[in-house]
């Protein structure tokens, strides 16, 4: 994001990245942009800069002719992401505990100050940003070119998918958003020890809690494929 790093266009590129992330626009979404290109005073050109950073980072798709939309999210992918999402955590932890700067490591426990703030006063969405920055700090540790890309991909649909947890209907999962934060601040105590294996365990277990809350996803309208069609045992 080197050449948008200010001004109305990185005003842009956070406006489109937190909606998508937070559902605001859905998959499938097409890109008003004329609408946008008003709203945030950009002319066509960087407009369409804009894009393709985002289409680079996975956030949207771009049709020739036919302009931009989200990212769409179908059984495929979903397929994709239930088998993906726990070796990639569990690498990324790993990797992460091994290559962890003092920095970083400071950056990961102001985010997760900030995603205890979100579950005590935040909506939904400030939850599911909040935990996503949480996470994207563990890649910047990773630092691994290979895999931090496709990391960076999985947090969209995470995020995406993820807003059921973030919205919990029953005391099981209001208390689930505890346990969230507890393995939280235990990743960050073996990120600090140096213990790979102890933060690919929490990894694992961090994405079981999650797991469950996040296959509702697949049941509203659209997505009706049944969950025993999604590998439920990978993790």
């Amino acid at each position: 994001m080197k050449d948008i790093a200010k001004g109305p266009k990185a005003a842009l590129y956070g406006h489109i990245k937190t909606s998508i992330l937070t559902m605001q626009m859905r998959p499938g979404d097409d890109l008003d942009e004329v609408g946008l290109s008003d709203a945030f005073g950009l002319s066509r050109t960087p407009l369409r800069e804009v894009f393709r950073e985002l289409a680079g980072e996975g956030y949207v798709e771009l049709r020739a002719g036919r302009g931009a939309r989200v990212s769409e999210m179908s059984h495929t992918t979903l397929r994709d992401f239930f088998l993906a999402a726990p070796m990639i955590y569990s690498a990324i932890m790993r990797l992460a505990a091994l290559n962890a700067t003092a920095d970083q490591i400071d950056q990961l426990k102001a985010a997760q100050e900030d995603f205890r703030a979100a579950l005590r006063d935040g909506s939904p969405a400030d939850r599911a940003l909040a935990n996503n920055r949480f996470h994207e700090i563990t890649g910047e540790m990773a630092a691994n070119v290979y895999l931090l890309p496709s990391f960076r991909r999985l947090l969209i649909d995470h995020a995406r998918i993820g807003m059921t947890f973030y919205q919990p209907r029953t005391d099981t999962m209001a208390d689930n958003l505890s346990t969230a934060s507890h393995q939280h601040d235990q990743i960050i105590a073996a990120i600090e020890a140096r213990d790979p294996d102890s933060a690919a365990r929490l990894a694992d277990d961090h994405w079981k809690l999650s797991r469950d809350q996040i296959e509702m996803f697949v049941m509203p309208g659209g997505l009706t494929a049944p969950l025993g069609t999604l590998p439920h045992s990978t993790a």
